[in-house]
């Protein structure tokens, strides 16, 4: 879930680019919603058991809204009954805007979604899926500890085992199924900890020298990125939770402008495994207890199942992509840059259908030092 670069030497392939980096847009307060398209229409890309609802849908029944604090909730319908062999209503939101390489972008949430099913996340793709590229800056399910990051690719782009971080790298191959990914080490990066420690934010900086994603609690957020309302530099920032270096990854050539996606689904390809559903959640391990404890009849299972977001910025290097114009305090995208606007029904996922298997057999292994 990015483009011109100064030059560098290749002795300094591997490391940031050290540009200003300037605000070209802004998601926040009672505009945030605007430039966004609801999917409309079930999960038919990871056989989650929603369905993800248009806006009229997702305003009138209260699924995005903006509450009193000015911070945008993006929800599972929580109230309805649900039957046996329904889909329970849900959201995802795409951004009508891409974002180039040599973009920063800052995600805010003071509440991320948790709890048993559910399986929410942020990230970006580029237009032609997988062609170019998939970052998850935010992703997890049912109760696991914390976060998982990961990029999605065709063959030939890497992880390196050794790469400079300070999450722990799980799968290398960006190819295969799962992705090339990395658990956070920091506490408080998924779910309850996430939530009763105030939040925190995420930041990914995607340049031709690498892919980097940081994550701090609330407590922990530097002023550097507080205070980031024109101009943000991540050379400040130390050593990333995830490092995705050029050097295994040929960044230009396997990632494209990337477009950012939120959304909830449940169950499905990773949540829904028996494995994966039973680490955390118990049941008697059939295929179906994911749903049937959860999705169907009433739905308390899902009143941590929200995203509520301060805010979410996106920078870039590149100055040519800003205009004069401002609407509701959000700088605007130049739509010269911009691809267009997704909210297609055969717009592609992350996820292979072979995740399934391969969740199970290679990801649940290491994820299992965390409950340690």
């Amino acid at each position: 879930m990015r483009q011109a670069i100064p030059l560098v030497s290749a002795l300094f392939a591997a490391t940031p680019v050290l540009a200003a980096y300037n605000l070209i847009k802004e998601y926040s307060g009672t505009d945030f919603f605007k430039g966004w398209d609801y999917y409309g229409n079930f999960d038919n890309l990871t056989n989650g058991d929603v369905t993800w609802v248009d806006q009229n849908t997702a305003t009138s029944s209260k699924l995005t809204y903006v509450n009193d604090a000015g911070h945008a909730v993006i929800k599972v319908d929580d109230t309805s009954f649900v039957p046996f062999n329904q889909k329970r209503n849900s959201v995802r939101v795409s951004t009508q805007d891409y974002f180039p390489v040599g973009s920063v972008i800052v995600f805010d949430a003071t509440h991320v979604p948790f709890g048993c099913s559910v399986w929410p996340s942020f990230w970006m793709k580029g237009q032609d899926w997988p062609k170019g590229g998939e970052i998850d800056i935010f992703e997890g399910v049912n109760k696991m500890p914390t976060n998982q990051m990961a990029l999605h690719t065709q063959p030939g782009c890497s992880l390196s085992p050794s790469a400079k971080q300070t999450g722990k790298v799980n799968e290398t191959d960006c190819s295969s199924g799962t992705g090339c990914t990395v658990l956070e080490s920091q506490p408080n990066s998924y779910g309850d900890d996430f939530n009763s420690n105030g939040g925190g934010v995420w930041a990914m900086q995607l340049e031709t020298s690498g892919i980097s994603i940081w994550f701090w609690s609330r407590k922990d957020v530097p002023d550097s990125v507080t205070i980031a309302d024109k101009t943000i530099d991540p050379s400040l920032w130390g050593t990333p939770s995830a490092s995705f270096a050029s050097s295994s990854c040929d960044i230009s050539k396997f990632f494209g402008p990337q477009q950012m996606v939120i959304d909830i689904t449940l169950c499905g390809d990773w949540a829904g495994v028996p494995a994966w559903y039973q680490a955390t959640c118990g049941g008697d391990g059939s295929q179906s207890a994911c749903y049937v404890d959860n999705v169907i009849n009433n739905g308390t299972a899902y009143s941590d199942a929200y995203f509520e977001i301060s805010y979410i910025k996106a920078f870039s290097t590149d100055s040519s992509v800003l205009v004069a114009s401002v609407s509701g305090g959000s700088t605007i995208l130049a739509t010269a840059t911009a691809g267009p606007g997704s909210g297609s029904v055969n717009d592609a996922r992350e996820i292979k259908p072979g995740l399934l298997g391969a969740v199970a057999a290679s990801t649940l292994a290491t994820f299992s030092w965390v409950l340690l």
